[in-house]
């Protein structure tokens, strides 16, 4: 296939925030904008703010791209997605209504694995072959570079390292099981536990999350023989030096193979725009775009 000419429409769709904006085939965003996330709306009311979001971008733009790339929270499968945190999308068909919509083609994927592309080729990832991307922020996600390859698994979910167990009798999660990652640490289940935004949180929440983790890195490591994890997403970030010394350490105690010991754990090297240059990426690797893990 040849690699996508021009811009490509970015997406980045979360339980907080839906972020749209153009990206070149450089990795170079513009037109960035963003609304929150809708609550109290239908599926195709939601699906309207998603499109006008998205024509607001591409008119704002001196662009006519030809295909959209979208990062959504899973679960998800071929045709359908039902994020865990946007009740009002239960197998959603996403891809296929947006496109109609745009009158361009539309490729939808995990937003964490949209940002394991989009680090492996110009973030804190580049150059290596193996290695975890995760986002931490409204819920948790991750996903799964091995051998130069992002997994995909059976139904497209491969890497979702938020439902890893990290407290056997924690909190009950969205999944419906108990103690996941996400039930947690994520910004959702501090504000339920502090009653206060997470970016409110004290150090000690802080801690604890970061902690937790560098706990289900290890459990990752020790299974993939990885050596690095990337994490980004608004707690992680907005959480910084307390959230990431205390996942290090967490890792190092817990991945003690001789191939997972001294296995890393730090910031995306995109920052904030690592969602949207991700979701650029979910486009370009669909046409074949050369670069990053394929």
């Amino acid at each position: 296939m040849p690699e996508p000419a021009g811009s490509v429409l970015a997406l980045d769709i979360g339980g907080t925030k839906i972020a749209a904006a153009l990206v070149d085939p450089a990795g170079t965003v513009s037109g960035r904008t963003s609304i929150a996330t809708p609550k109290d709306c239908d599926g195709k009311e939601l699906l309207g703010e998603v499109v006008a979001l998205a024509r607001r971008v591409r008119s704002s733009q001196d662009a006519a791209p030809s295909i959209c790339g979208v990062g959504c929270g899973g679960p998800m499968d071929a045709e359908t997605v039902s994020p865990l945190n946007i009740a009002a999308w239960r197998r959603f068909p996403l891809a296929q209504l947006l496109g109609d919509e745009l009158g361009i083609d539309v490729v939808v994927d995990n937003d964490a694995k949209a940002l394991a592309l989009a680090e492996g080729w110009l973030g804190a990832a580049r150059g290596s072959s193996n290695y975890l991307a995760m986002v931490v922020s409204t819920g948790v996600g991750g996903g799964v570079v091995l051998d130069g390859r992002l997994l995909g698994g059976r139904l497209g979910n491969a890497g979702h390292i938020g439902h890893v167990i990290v407290e056997p009798s924690g909190r009950r999660c969205p999944c419906g099981s108990h103690g996941c990652l996400e039930a947690e640490a994520s910004g959702s289940a501090i504000e339920a536990v502090s009653h206060a935004p997470a970016a409110a949180a004290t150090r000690a929440i802080r801690v604890r999350s970061g902690m937790l983790v560098g706990r289900a890195v290890a459990s990752v490591a020790n299974l993939l023989d990885l050596d690095l994890a990337v994490v980004g997403g608004s707690v992680a970030l907005g959480f910084g030096e307390p959230f990431f010394s205390a996942a290090q350490s967490e890792l190092t105690e817990r991945a003690r193979l001789d191939f997972s010991r001294g296995c890393r754990v730090v910031p995306v090297g995109l920052g904030d725009l690592a969602p949207l240059v991700g979701a650029a990426a979910v486009a370009m690797r669909h046409r074949g775009a050369s670069g990053m893990p394929q």
